[in-house]
């Protein structure tokens, strides 16, 4: 057994242990102490500033102010397109826990049919989850108060006002003005490229970016620049309240003023009713475009909070095209109004006016017979204009000797030509030139590059390969009006108050006035006794008549039924009606152009329609006002009259009978009452 043995420590050994403990733990505490407050010093000091301001971008945010678009108006102040109230819900992401059920709550406010819950979702995973979603908007007064009750009850939904952008005209300017949508994925990147570029704004639900005509033109002279409101908010991210000294207002887009007349434009639509086609009118001494549209049009307003796949169907698949412009953007061979420029061409080269053609309505010509509408007998130049013979057209292009001469003056009265009005979608059309066929069937039928002579008698009519669009054909008919000047298209007056260039800043033509002068007295008995739009076109205004020409221009062939000549038969086939005038006759303001696709004869669907609209301009014009104001005297007035007259002629001394009116009224006269009439 062993025997138990007895261990003894030193004390002063144990001491030592212990000392070197506690000094190693003193150490590593001292160690701690001291970093803790360097890294205090660090954040407080050193670092302190920059976390105050992060601390005070947890408390305050900015919210974006998207800011009002700028206003379009007409020449006379009239808006065309503005901004109206509208109220919304949305749904702030980032404080909702669970999307569905959130829906499922406002659902028992505002009903969802299952293609709105599907846009709602596809919005959400669109958006940035900084940015809200727009559940419904532009509500009803009854929708949104019943929704501002329970919202504060649904975490993450806000009912709010917001501003839409309202098209007070309707389709009456939807072409021209155009329509503001939501911005897809192709328009913000190409925006986000823009080194100028507003990320906040451009996903901010409010925001709508132009699409079409000076919406889409004058875009960011429309948009103005967005604003900030700061807000305090608690640690979940509601708003607690607002602190205005720190809030940014937004800058309101610039207002643009066109040189159209919202009068003139709605009378237009009225006058086109279902009916096809373009109506453009401009002051011939200025270059303003007064009227540009195109019927039938759309509603612009459908497009702004987003239109239904089933309408827009509706719209693109009619057959009268109402999303096209056709003011400027289709173009139709111009018919017999293309003869005012076969005239002027002939004269310019050295043609005779007084030289005799015979229409006896058939005429041969290379083995083809041409014909006209009816038999007109010998005609000269004047004549043959007003009577829009034919025979006599075709054998005066002939005497030119091809296209060239006659496509050389065209060019100089704007066919062909793309004006810079502000807005695209113009198509060029073409007035062709022998360098011209050559060029286009080189590769695709080279046995077809020579111009025939048997193509010189239809081109001397406006038909063949001659196209133009209803803009082209207004320049046409306003420098003819003027005579002198090479005018442009204005369609833009101002924008922010900065006049725009005017269309009267131009050289003058260079064509023989005495030329121009013939033609245009030519197109004044268009309008008269034996024109081809006599009675149609008469203005009813007394003195002030209105000067023109008639085009009937085929879209197909007549043969094998193909086409159809006049207002008959399938409206697809008829013919397309034009005409292009300019009033007064004697000293020109105005002039306009009219198309009305498949509409038959000029005569009877296009020169009524243009009479509308330029009476309604005349009568708007002051000084033409004057014009067509006649004063006149009743049977009272004459028999005082009569009896001044007797007493004068006994008595130089005599006074004149009192009337109702005195000397002082305006439009009065001696004898005579203020009476007028038109």
């Amino acid at each position: 057994m062993a025997e138990p043995s007895i261990v003894f420590t030193d004390v002063n050994e144990r001491q030592g242990t212990f000392n070197r403990r506690a000094f190693l733990m003193g150490g590593v505490t001292a160690f701690g102490l001291f970093a803790l407050t360097g890294r205090l010093v660090h954040l407080q000091i050193l670092q302190g500033q920059k976390y105050a301001k992060l601390s005070a971008g947890n408390q305050y945010n900015f919210r974006v102010i998207p800011p009002p678009r700028g206003q379009i108006l007409d020449r006379n102040g009239k808006v065309i397109a503005g901004n109206r109230p509208s109220f919304r819900v949305m749904i702030e992401v980032n404080e909702v826990k669970d999307i569905d059920d959130t829906l499922d709550q406002v659902s028992y406010i505002l009903p969802q049919t299952a293609a709105s819950r599907r846009r709602i979702l596809r919005d959400i995973n669109q958006n940035q989850r900084s940015v809200p979603t727009v559940v419904a908007s532009d509500l009803s007064w009854d929708d949104f108060s019943r929704v501002s009750i329970y919202a504060n009850d649904i975490p993450g939904v806000v009912a709010d006002m917001d501003e839409l952008r309202a098209y007070y005209y309707g389709g009456a300017f939807s072409h021209v003005v155009g329509y503001v949508s939501k911005i897809n994925d192709k328009d913000l990147k190409r925006e986000l490229a823009l080194p100028d570029a507003d990320p906040s704004l451009l996903h901010h639900p409010s925001f709508r970016i132009g699409k079409q005509g000076i919406e889409k033109a004058y875009d960011h002279q429309l948009r103005g620049k967005a604003g900030g409101k700061k807000v305090e908010v608690d640690a979940r991210g509601q708003v607690v309240k607002e602190d205005p000294a720190g809030s940014i207002p937004p800058v309101p887009g610039e207002d643009i003023v066109l040189t159209l007349d919202a009068d003139l434009q709605q009378r237009a639509v009225d006058v086109f009713g279902e009916e096809s086609g373009a109506a453009v009118m401009m002051d011939c001494r200025t270059g303003d475009i007064l009227c540009m549209s195109s019927s039938p049009g759309f509603d612009p307003n459908l497009f702004v909070s987003g239109i239904s796949s089933e309408t827009y169907k509706l719209l693109a698949d009619y057959d009268h095209l109402p999303l096209l412009d056709k003011a400027i953007g289709s173009t139709f061979a111009p018919g017999s109004t293309f003869k005012t420029m076969v005239a002027t061409a002939a004269l310019e080269n050295g043609y005779d006016p007084a030289t005799i053609h015979v229409c006896n309505r058939h005429w041969s010509f290379g083995g083809h017979v041409f014909s006209c509408d009816q038999a007109h007998g010998a005609l000269d130049l004047h004549q043959a204009i007003v009577t829009s013979c034919d025979i006599y057209f075709y054998q005066c292009a002939l005497s030119m000797g091809g296209p060239d001469k006659v496509a050389a003056v065209a060019n100089k009265f704007g066919l062909g030509e793309i004006f810079d009005i502000g807005i695209s979608g113009q198509r060029a059309g073409l007035v062709p030139t022998i360098a011209w066929k050559k060029d286009y069937f080189a590769k695709s039928n080279p046995a077809n590059t020579r111009w025939w002579p048997g193509e010189t008698p239809s081109f001397g009519i406006g038909q063949g390969y001659t196209n133009v669009n209803a803009l082209q054909n207004c320049v046409m008919v306003s420098r003819l009006a003027n005579g002198k000047k090479a005018i442009l298209p204005r369609l833009v007056k101002s924008i922010g108050g900065v006049e725009q260039k005017r269309g009267d800043d131009v050289p003058d033509l260079p064509v023989n006035p005495a030329h121009i002068d013939f033609v245009r007295a030519a197109m004044a008995d268009v309008t008269g006794a034996g024109g081809t739009a006599a009675g149609v076109a008469d203005l009813g205004l007394g003195p002030i008549k209105m000067a023109g020409k008639t085009g009937t221009a085929q879209g197909y062939s007549y043969k094998g039924g193909r086409g159809a000549h006049g207002a008959v038969g399938d409206w697809k086939l008829r013919d397309h009606a034009w005409f292009v005038a300019f009033a007064p006759a004697d000293a020109p303001r105005y002039a306009c152009a009219v198309v009305v696709q498949h509409g038959g004869w000029g005569s009877t669907a296009a020169a009524p329609k243009a009479r509308e609209i330029m009476r309604l301009a005349l009568i708007k014009d002051p000084e033409i006002r004057q014009r067509i104001t006649v004063p006149y005297t009743t049977e009272i007035d004459r028999a005082g009259m009569a009896a001044a007259s007797k007493a004068a002629a006994t008595d130089p001394d005599a006074v004149p009978p009192p009337s109702d009116a005195t000397s002082d009224a305006p439009g009065a006269t001696a004898g005579g009452s203020t009476d007028t009439k038109l």
